[in-house]
């Protein structure tokens, strides 16, 4: 179904139990990022802050559970929109011999065009009001988190037209604002933007840029979709929603936008200018994104509906609410990616701990040697998989949310030296473990059943055994050695040191294993002494977040040319000193101790249900200093 405002949607959540009104005073500044954290880490309903301190209440947490996000794309399973494109995708491109075959296909191609979004002539009702100066200060724009270099817009749809080829992009990207008329626009230098952008500035003319925010809840969603460049997003809005977008001009500049936004920000970007230093900024990796030089985004005109309602959303330590949309990408664009790049996948999940781009999980029917390998050159290679870290590939079947069983697989079937592979390429901007910016490394773990000439050299599987008294005693720089997954047939210990000198982690591992104080283990995870190891879901996120594969997977050497047959990995934070990083390394996002009280306190006054605890107090012990630097 399509909404007709953000309104509409709204309404729609409330009558369905899905939504919580607070009518008191909470403020953008900290207060609303503290409540929305404590409630999608809990499964909370969406939120609707009716006093911001504005003219406009703020809506946040809309997508955050299963079923509020397929209200939010017009359905009631999200399973069913894949299917839907695998029906239109055999309507086109099955084979049609007769002339009666061919007419048959009419009737979809005239749904296709009833799809394909249309420009309308006059006003719509995103430009009800037109502020009498472009201010954004009037609109509740959230602080999120302490560290934060300022406000951030956290949910805008970012219009931008290639100059060239005429080709409309809808991105989202985070915009720090400066002034009441100015905004940094952080958009990645592999995004479709930022391109258009670089095109702008070789011909030597200004970029008109429109932000919209709010509108039908699918906008916001395809703004985020991992769509091909050229194909216009609001195509995949209309086929969402089956009903075409309906799109009007700006007042101040020549894009289009749809006529039911909620608000809509014009103006341009004078690619000739110098960069403006924008962040840091609590992303959704669980790390602040430190500062960097962005284009200088100037409004001319704001406009907004007569009930506009200012969407938000907040990122940090996961889960949060982009997890949801994340989910939604995984489920409908699976068979796109079949259809396209790897036909033989079956499933594709990437688990939150990963946020998107560290960790990815495949399925696949496999019809020979080598085919898992291939899979994870093909996705590597395709759109923003690129950014993808860690890819693990299983056999057909295999359900790829049941990690335990996934670990199993893994150590009973792979061979550390044999079927883990790496590689180096391009690396998501937010990904602060890389030595380099935007470049670093991939690990592929191939975790298929093995073909003939896929056996041979494999070490044999040894009973496990750790002296865990022997290893801590010789080593008081370990704070924890947990085995626990060792009882459950996993071939992998965890480990917390202090690092205090130069390759510590490799020194450790090599002489556990010289002395021989482990056997039949296939893999040591190292992690920071202030990490609680037994916290797995804590340990993959932050392992995840802090290895550049080829430079912190390693296999100690037992002699010239050998290796021990145990992969480590050294999940510590990096520092110049100890490990020649010389990259700043951004501190774990929580929140002020002075927010966390205030709402404590204000609680049960703001009529949000049974008493959440702020999930910031459980990694306050990650925390090495105050601020965004760690």
């Amino acid at each position: 179904m399509a909404y007709k405002s953000l309104t509409d949607f709204i309404n729609r959540l409330e009558s369905s139990g899905e939504l919580i009104r607070i009518k008191d005073f909470v403020s953008p500044h900290l207060e609303i990022t503290e409540i929305a954290d404590r409630m999608v880490k809990n499964g909370g309903k969406a939120l609707l802050f009716e006093n911001t301190g504005t003219s406009f209440p703020l809506l946040i947490n809309a997508f955050a559970s299963d079923r509020r996000m397929s209200m939010a794309l017009g359905t009631d399973c999200l399973g069913d929109i894949p299917l839907r494109i695998g029906r239109a995708f055999a309507e086109v491109t099955g084979s049609r011999d007769t002339f009666l075959e061919k007419l048959k296909i009419l009737p979809i191609l005239k749904e296709f065009s009833s799809w394909m979004p249309k420009t309308v002539r006059g006003r719509g009702a995103c430009q009800d009001m037109v502020m009498g100066k472009a201010d954004l200060s009037k609109l509740p724009v959230l602080t999120c988190w302490p560290a934060d270099g300022g406000p951030f817009i956290t949910l805008p749809c970012v219009h931008t037209r290639d100059p060239e080829t005429g080709h409309r992009n809808l991105g989202m990207y985070r915009m720090q604002v400066f002034d009441p008329a100015l905004t940094g626009m952080h958009w990645h230098l592999h995004k479709g933007s930022a391109r258009h952008y670089d095109k702008y500035k070789k011909i030597g003319k200004g970029m008109p840029v429109t932000v919209t925010l709010g509108g039908d809840p699918v906008y916001t969603y395809v703004a985020t979709a991992p769509l091909p460049e050229n194909l216009d997003e609001y195509l995949l809005a209309g086929f969402l929603r089956r009903k075409q977008v309906r799109m009007v001009r700006c007042l101040t500049n020549d894009l289009e936008v749809p006529s039911d936004v909620d608000f809509v920000i014009e103006g341009y970007i004078d690619p000739s200018e110098d960069l403006i230093f924008e962040g840091p900024f609590g992303d959704h990796t669980g790390f602040y994104s430190l500062p960097g030089h962005f284009p200088r985004f100037h409004v001319t005109c704001i406009t907004h509906r007569r009930d506009a309602v200012y969407p938000a959303t907040i990122v940090g330590i996961p889960p949060q609410e982009d997890g949801w949309i994340g989910k939604a990408t995984e489920t409908i664009f699976r068979l796109p990616i079949k259809l396209t790049v790897a036909p033989e996948i079956e499933n594709m999940h990437m688990p939150v701990e990963g946020v998107f781009h560290n960790i990815t999980f495949l399925s696949i029917d496999k019809k020979y040697p080598g085919q898992g390998s291939k899979v994870m050159s093909s996705l590597w290679g395709a759109g923003q998989m690129m950014f993808n870290k860690v890819m693990a590939v299983f056999d057909k079947g295999v359900d790829l949310q049941d990690y335990m069983q996934l670990a199993r697989i893994i150590s009973d079937r792979v061979d550390p030296i044999l079927d883990i592979h790496f590689l180096r390429g391009p690396s998501d901007i937010l990904d602060h473990s890389s030595s380099a910016y935007a470049y670093g490394s991939k690990m592929g773990i191939d975790a298929t059943g093995r073909f003939e000439g896929e056996k041979e050299g494999r070490a044999d599987v040894l009973e496990p055994d750790v002296k865990k008294d022997l290893i801590c005693q010789k080593w008081p720089e370990i704070n924890a050695l947990n085995t626990d997954l060792i009882t459950n047939g996993i071939s992998l210990i965890i480990i917390s040191i202090k690092k205090v000198k130069k390759h510590h982690v490799r020194e450790i591992a090599f002489d556990i294993l010289q002395n021989e104080w482990i056997h039949g283990i296939k893999f040591m995870v190292f992690t920071d002494e202030e990490v609680d190891i037994s916290r797995l879901s804590m340990v993959a996120w932050l392992v995840a977040n802090n290895i550049d594969p080829m430079r912190d997977c390693f296999f100690p050497d037992s002699g010239p040319g050998i290796h021990f047959p145990v992969l480590c990995l050294d999940g510590t934070r990096k520092t110049s000193e100890l490990d020649n990083f010389e990259r700043e390394w951004p501190n774990v996002i929580v929140m002020d101790d002075a927010i966390i009280e205030r709402i404590d306190s204000r609680w049960d006054s703001l009529d949000l249900g049974p008493f959440i605890p702020s999930p910031s107090l459980s990694f306050k012990s990650l925390v090495n200093k105050e601020g965004a630097f760690s």
